[in-house]
């Protein structure tokens, strides 16, 4: 049986982000130096938990099997093996020494000023050539985890950059998940949607690179002794792996047991006791992120199921039928797929959910396929690089052991993607050719 439409089927990630913000606030402004920490986000979210499964239970939802179905979604069960290896590969890539090679052999040569620009455009290039932005900020968080610690630049700023720069190719990128589910959602072909991305994104990523420019510290990178070359294998076979398209499982797979390896033999009193304390010790750093993610994938399935997106969806597709206009249509769009993200902290689950109303809106008011496509791929990338909860943010901020919510101030790049999307869409142009007739998906 169907389950009918439901603003109050959305309140659970209400409660959730009202109890994870509040006090975070609350124990900050009592003069708590790690005031958001102090109640821990899988915690908090527990009570949206218990309301999203009455909720659904007093819907006709079997609340138990849903939950565990939502929890054990495959693109879940994905996200946290990444987690698992993302957090070995960082810690015994540290322990064995590897960042400090890195900086030793290489960012010591660049100058302080370029670094901050210099992590953007490399791990642009590497997502637009791989097609995850998982897969580069798990690739390369670790080095600029030692670029930071050696050159004094804050932590987060260093982060902020890394994961502008993967959101870039994630949403460029033409094997992205992200794309594909775009484009045949709204029956555009690639390339088109591409170009038009494009035209919107590289604005928004120069004025990034100049900003991010503007704010690296002159402060010389040093290190503390000569590291060994053959320390710097287990990253330079990890980018190389990711760049080739192989999956990011296998990638981190790889790369931790070469890490391994090179620990033991080159790494005096390092053996296979201390890789497997390690490994250990990596899994443990990425536990909270991991519960979090589970969590909110048993919360989305349960919102989903008592007909919260359903109503949300509706809502905005009767918002645009009272309205003409091109920019209403564009607007309605990018308000739907953003909105649809933050419910379900997953970008391309949100693009599939909003592609059938967005196309209807995009018919309505005569945008074109691919302008529809872009508009949907960029505002379901926006603010999933800037959610505290979303899978990005947590996956750095558990490699840094940071604040997620301090990240997501200084992804620069999603903020300035925003921005420059939406003056692109209020501003006065031709109209868009309409498509007159629906195009088939690929």
């Amino acid at each position: 049986m169907e389950t009918r439409p439901s603003a109050l089927a959305l309140t659970p990630l209400l409660l959730f982000l009202a109890l994870f913000f509040g006090s975070g606030l609350y124990f900050t402004l009592q003069g708590e130096d790690m005031g958001f920490y102090q109640l821990r986000a899988p915690v908090a979210i527990l009570p949206a938990l218990a309301l999203a499964a009455w909720i659904a239970h007093r819907r006709g939802v079997r609340a138990g099997e849903t939950l565990l179905r939502g929890m054990g979604d495959p693109n879940i069960m994905t996200m946290c093996l990444i987690f698992l290896l993302a957090g070995a590969f960082a810690y015994v890539s540290q322990a064995i020494g590897a960042v400090d090679a890195v900086v030793a052999l290489g960012i010591g040569a660049v100058p302080s000023a370029l670094l901050l620009p210099g992590l953007f455009v490399v791990s642009a290039l590497i997502s637009l050539a791989i097609g995850t932005s998982m897969g580069t900020i798990a690739a390369v968080v670790p080095i600029a985890l030692g670029v930071a610690d050696a050159s004094g630049l804050d932590r987060a700023l260093v982060l902020g950059a890394v994961i502008g720069g993967a959101m870039f190719g994630d949403n460029l990128s033409v094997i992205s998940d992200t794309t594909i589910a775009a484009t045949r959602s709204q029956g555009a072909e690639m390339r088109d949607k591409f170009r038009e991305n494009f035209a919107i994104a590289l604005p928004a990523a120069l004025v990034t690179i100049a900003l991010l420019a503007f704010l690296g510290e002159p402060a010389p990178v040093t290190t503390d002794e000569p590291a060994s070359a053959w320390l710097v294998l287990p990253y330079v076979l990890v980018l190389v792996l990711a760049l080739s398209g192989l999956d990011v499982i296998l990638v981190l797979g790889i790369g931790l047991a070469l890490a391994g390896i090179s620990g033991i033999a080159l790494s005096p009193g390092y053996d296979v006791v201390h890789l497997a304390g390690d490994i250990w010790t990596g899994f443990e750093g990425m536990t909270e992120i991991l519960l979090l993610s589970l969590l909110i994938g048993g919360v989305g399935a349960l919102m989903k199921a008592a007909g919260g997106l359903e109503w949300l969806a509706r809502a905005i597709a009767r918002f645009a039928r009272g309205h003409t206009g091109r920019r209403t249509g564009e607007f309605s769009i990018a308000a739907l797929s953003a909105t649809a993200d933050v419910f379900t902290a997953n970008n391309t689950v949100a693009i599939l959910v909003s592609g059938d109303v967005a196309r209807d809106i995009a018919q309505r008011h005569g945008i074109s396929p691919r302008r529809a496509a872009s508009v949907l791929d960029i505002f379901a990338c926006v603010p999933q690089g800037i959610l505290p909860y979303g899978a990005q943010i947590l996956l750095a901020a558990g490699l840094a052991s940071v604040s997620p919510l301090a990240l997501a101030g200084t992804v620069f790049y999603c903020w300035i993607l925003v921005l420059i999307a939406m003056a692109f869409m209020a501003w006065p142009r031709r109209a868009d050719a309409p498509a007159a007739s629906p195009t088939r998906a690929a």
